[in-house]
Order: C-alpha cells, then sequence, then structure tokens
C-alpha cells in the first residue's frame, strides 16, 4: 500500500480538500519520517528544521481549511523554504556562517506567496554561501547528496530542496536560480526543476539583482507539481519594477494540453567551457532528440546561439553579484566566509560602476541576438550537465578559488544561458545512466511561453515517465 509521501503534492492537496487527511496528519507524516530516515538524507537537506512551528503551522491551516474556488490545490500540502529567502522569525543564514544568528524581521515575496496558498513549511532547505555555487557543501555543515547515491553531490545551489524532495522529506519545494541553481540539483537528483521566466515571480521587498538573472522556481517529482507550485509563486506584487505578461489561464492546467506540433531547436555543444560531454549523456540527449521526433515535432540542430566572448562578460556580473553580498560584511563577518566566496567577492569590487554597467548592456546585447536567432523555434533542447552527479567534494577547491570556478563550469555548461536571456527553462529527469544515476534533460522556450514548455514537458513525462523511479531507501 502506498505511503503518504509516495503520492504526488497535488494528491496529497485533493486528499486534504476531500477530508481524507488534515495538513496536521501529513505534517506529522513528514516529520516522523525525517526522524526516522538516515542522518545523510536530512541534515544535508535541511539548514533548519523546525517540527515544533511546522505543527502550529498545519493546525492553523487545517482550522481555516482550503477557502472558495481559488483556493490552491496545494493548501495544506508540507513544503520548505530555501535558506537564501527571508522567512520573518525564522533563522536564514543565506548559508553562510556570516550570518549564523540572523533572524530576518520579515518575510520576502516567495514566502509569502507560499503561506498565503496554505501551505506548510517546515524548516529552510540548505544552500551553499549566498547561493553561488553549483554544489551544496556550506561550511560546517554536511553536504547536500543525492538519494541516489548518497556519496554523490544534489547540485546547487538549491541543492537542499532538490535533495529534500528526492528523499521524500517533502513532495513539492521551491528554490531559486541565477545560473542553473533550480535545474542542476533536479539533475543531480532526478527531478523536475523549473526557472520561470524573468519577471514571474517577484523579488520583493529586496529586488537584489540589477542583472535579472535570478529567480525563484519549483522542484517537483511531477510536471504538473511543479506547475502548480509555480501558480503559487507566480505574480506582480505593486513595487515591482518589471513582471512578466499574464499567463493565460493556470500553469497547471496548461500541463495537461496538448502541446501541437513544435518546432525545437537541439544543440548539445557547451556554451560557457570547452569541455567533453560524458558520453551517457550525449546518449540520453539523442534519445531525447528521438523521442521528440516520435511524437511529431519537427527537431532541427542548429548552431549554439551565445558567442564565446558572451562568457567573461558573464562572469563579471556574477563577480559584482557576489560582491553585493560580500561588501556590506564587517570585519568579523567577512572573516568567515568561504575562499571561493572571497574570491569572487574580490574579484566583483575591483570592477568599477562604469565597467559594470557595459557589461550588463553587453550581456543584454549577447541575449538579445539569442532570442533573435532563436525566435523561429517553439523550444530548444540541451542536456542540463556535462555528465552524471559528482562525487561531494569533487569541484569544491578551497586552495584554489579560481580552479573551483572553472571546474564548476565544466560541469554546468549549459544552463546560465537561459538566465541570460531571460527565457524559461525545465530540467527532466527523462534518462538514467548504467549505474542508475539521474541524467536530466533541459528545455527552454521564448520568453514568458512557460505554457507551452510545460505543456511539452507533461507530453513527454507521458511518453517516458518517471514518477514510479524510487531511490534506495524510499
Amino acid at each position: 500500500m502506498a505511503e503518504l509521501h509516495d503520492l504526488t503534492a497535488l494528491e496529497q492537496g485533493a486528499l486534504i480538500r476531500s477530508g481524507e487527511i488534515s495538513a496536521v496528519e501529513l505534517t506529522q507524516h513528514y516529520l516522523e519520517r525525517a526522524a526516522r530516515l538516515p542522518r545523510e538524507y536530512v541534515d544535508g537537506a535541511f539548514a533548519f528544521l523546525d517540527p515544533d512551528a511546522a505543527r502550529r503551522r498545519a493546525r492553523e491551516v487545517a482550522a481555516v481549511g482550503p477557502v472558495g474556488d481559488g483556493a490552491s490545490p496545494l493548501a495544506g500540502v508540507p513544503t520548505a523554504i530555501k535558506d537564501l529567502n527571508l522567512t520573518r522569525g525564522v533563522p536564514t543564514a543565506f548559508g553562510s556562517p556570516a550570518f549564523a544568528d540572523y533572524v530576518p524581521e520579515v518575510s520576502d515575496g516567495v514566502t509569502l506567496a507560499i503561506e498565503d496558498a496554505g501551505m506548510v513549511s517546515l524548516g529552510k532547505t540548505s544552500t551553499p554561501e549566498f547561493g553561488s555555487p553549483c554544489y551544496t557543501e556550506p561550511e560546517g555543515r554536511p553536504a547536500a547528496v543525492t538519494p541516489w547515491d548518497t556519496s554523490r553531490m544534489a547540485g546547487g545551489s538549491s541543492g537542499g530542496a532538490a535533495s529534500a524532495v528526492a528523499a521524500g522529506l517533502v513532495s513539492v519545494a521551491q528554490g531559486s536560480d541565477g545560473g542553473g541553481s533550480i535545474r542542476i540539483p533536479a539533475a543531480c537528483c532526478g527531478l523536475v526543476g523549473l526557472k520561470p521566466t524573468r519577471g514571474r515571480i517577484s523579488g520583493f521587498p529586496m529586488y537584489g539583482d540589477p542583472v535579472g538573472l535570478a529567480t525563484s522556481g519549483s522542484i517537483a517529482r511531477t510536471v504538473a507539481d511543479a506547475a502548480a507550485l509555480l501558480d503559487v509563486l507566480a505574480g506582480r506584487r505593486a513595487g515591482d519594477p518589471a513582471w512578466a505578461p499574464e499567463p493565460s489561464g493556470t500553469f497547471l492546467a496548461a500541463a495537461g494540453r496538448d502541446p501541437g506540433r513544435l518546432r525545437i531547436a537541439c544543440f548539445d555543444t557547451p556554451v560557457i567551457a570547452d569541455v567533453e560531454v560524458d558520453p551517457e549523456v550525449l546518449a540520453a540527449y539523442d534519445a531525447t532528440t528521438r523521442l521528440l521526433s516520435s511524437l511529431g515535432h519537427v527537431v532541427e540542430d542548429v548552431p549554439v546561439p551565445i558567442p564565446p566572448e558572451a562568457v567573461p562578460v558573464f562572469e563579471t556580473c556574477w563577480a559584482v553579484l557576489t560582491a553585493m553580498s560580500t561588501v556590506p560584511l564587517s570585519a568579523a563577518q567577512a572573516e568567515l566566509v568561504r575562499p571561493l566566496t572571497r574570491w569572487l567577492g574580490e574579484r566583483g569590487s575591483a570592477v568599477s560602476g562604469p565597467e559594470f554597467g557595459l557589461a550588463i548592456g553587453q550581456l543584454r546585447r549577447f541575449a538579445g541576438e539569442a532570442l533573435v536567432a532563436l525566435a523561429p523555434y517553439d523550444i530548444v533542447l540541451t542536456p542540463t550537465l556535462a555528465t552524471v552527479p559528482l562525487p561531494v567534494g569533487a569541484i569544491r577547491d578551497d586552495a584554489d578559488p579560481a580552479a573551483d570556478f572553472e571546474a564548476q563550469k565544466r560541469f554546468t555548461p549549459w544552463t546560465s544561458a537561459w538566465n541570460v536571456t531571460g527565457m524559461p527553462a525545465i530540467s527532466l529527469p527523462l534518462h538514467q545512466s548504467a549505474a542508475g544515476l539521474p541524467i536530466g534533460m533541459m528545455l527552454a522556450a521564448r520568453p514568458a511561453e512557460e505554457e507551452l514548455l510545460l505543456s511539452l514537458a507533461a507530453q513527454l513525462e507521458a511518453a517516458l515517465p518517471w514518477q514510479d523511479r524510487r531511490p534506495p531507501l524510499w
């Protein structure tokens, strides 16, 4: 007989709406599961687990119940919030010892949206320092690992969120993505990872990314669950400087529509690094192009739409964004940050204001050229990662942060392209290696066309289902 954590988030929400279970019972189930599972799953997934607060919140939600026809289908469903997101009254360390004692007085728009939907947060999911690396190995804490092989990384920076979902500690979770930080851990953990289009989700109240690379998004086991969480998170707030056009309906409804016959651009040449791609990843990519063709889509090979000259410009912007986190630190806090953070912060601090402005403009021109080149196509396909999930510690190099950064680029040579263009992108767990490790494939769509992207993703899920795959110790 299936246990509650075997159910999708939407199935759990349906049971709550029918009265068959309560938010309290479901929350207690997940808390008991967290207490029962091996610590490498739990301690790496959560930066802060708060059972008492979760139970209180579940009782509040159960007392109100799903309200009205517009209530979220995820009302009452347990989740968790990334340690980068401000959460009032809850320790939020941004993955860094420098903020070990920080407790925000306000919540950000993502946290508020999750609360407004009636979801129950179990705590904060683990992230690397300031969300910068593509692995989740925060200083002084266990690494987030993929439940498919706990000696291997969960990816980053939303590694804790992905590890929690893949281990059945929550059914769906929010992540954030400035260079692949949702899609990378989704690929490592055998999950759906959805980065929406620029401006789809409010950056309230900090609006801290002047480049426009980062956004929150969904990590889930199914396309429908990811779409339902996007419905929770999406929407503009009065103070937003820019926003995406409203969708035609719910994203969940879009996941149930036939995408029609699409024109799909494909390339497997790495974008930001000169790296030899794992043969199993290339085989999975070729299998995906054949699957798309068999579904009636027109699949065409295209050149890489972003030139190599864009890479140093992106790196300049990335370094300045890191410096924006490190410059305000006190001397005592600065002593606590990791070598990679210090190196990137120093590199960003050396960039002048005019140089930064010129870099943003140049990056936007590269993005514009890529969008024009891809405009004839409905969807773009690439692999998500260059290899299967790597062993914990394989990338991190505190002795040589520059080598660490280059290794990250080799592991993730495609994901940041769609942060530059602002296009929505999704990683799907379509394939596995011979050893049973997840291999993700990434689809991207034109800006603001998440509905089409979700429709195609759901079609692929139906053609090559993955939901019944379970990692060891599930």
